[in-house]
């Protein structure tokens, strides 16, 4: 007979294990004898070597009780259905890795490849990285309130960056979020801009829904707050003076 500690010594766990098994109901807990000891036969040795066995297997300890006591085939239909559990983590946690390895880049993480790219083609043309990650937060704004925008956006970045000037303008606004509000070039920049949306057909007071994405943009640079508000108040003449004519 053994008492608790050399049953946990036995089989090669603590003494508080042995117990917790005991207040989950894993292991029978023996009547004291008469010098006020519990004792241990062999039987309970072996359980507890059962217990423990299954338990380092990754069995939870709710579902080890059933095992024990299962039949050949009972207990064969358990291990595969534990097995099968086991490989969906596997998988789970294969996912979380890649997600995990996706945040050195940052974009990766929120948004599709066709915009990633667009973020690695303005890298490439000398925008700036805080630049970059500006049209990055664009992107997760436009994908949350409109996605369904996403491929027309995707589409027309595009074909802005197959235009030279649509790129040398984007390159001096990029310039520009270090200027003051009141630079003379700011205002050479506005003209420049508020001729190209005439020419694109664009009007910057009309931004619905998107008003945060906006809102983002300007937060940026008081430079390009400035230059968003003008830009706004020109498209809302242009729009009151087509209305009246």
């Amino acid at each position: 007979m053994l008492t608790i500690s050399q049953l946990a010594a036995t089989v090669g766990v603590t003494v508080r294990t042995v117990r917790h098994y005991h207040h989950v109901g894993l292991l029978p807990e023996p009547e004291r004898d008469a010098s006020g000891y519990r004792r241990y036969n062999a039987q309970a040795a072996v359980d507890l070597i059962r217990i423990r066995t299954l338990a380092d297997a990754g069995v939870p300890l709710a579902r080890i009780d059933a095992m024990l006591n299962a039949q050949s085939a009972e207990f064969a239909a358990a291990v595969t259905d534990l097995d099968a559990e086991l490989q969906r983590k596997i998988d789970q946690l294969a996912e979380h890795r890649r997600r995990i390895a996706d945040l050195a880049s940052g974009e990766r993480l929120a948004l599709p490849p066709e915009v990633i790219a667009i973020l690695d083609r303005m890298r490439a043309l000398g925008v700036s990285e805080r630049a970059v990650r500006l049209e990055r937060d664009t992107w997760i704004l436009l994908q949350a309130l409109d996605p369904e925008a996403m491929q027309q956006g995707i589409k027309e970045k595009n074909a802005s960056f197959d235009d030279a000037e649509t790129v040398r303008l984007f390159l001096v606004c990029d310039q520009s979020m270090d200027w003051d509000p009141h630079d003379p070039r700011v205002d050479r920049l506005i003209e420049d801009l508020d001729a190209w949306e005439i020419d694109h057909g664009r009007d910057s007071s009309q931004v619905g829904n998107l008003e945060v994405i906006f809102s983002r943009i300007a937060e940026a640079s008081p430079t390009w707050q400035r230059i968003l508000a003008v830009l706004a108040h020109r498209a809302k003449e242009r729009r009151t003076a087509g209305h009246d004519c």
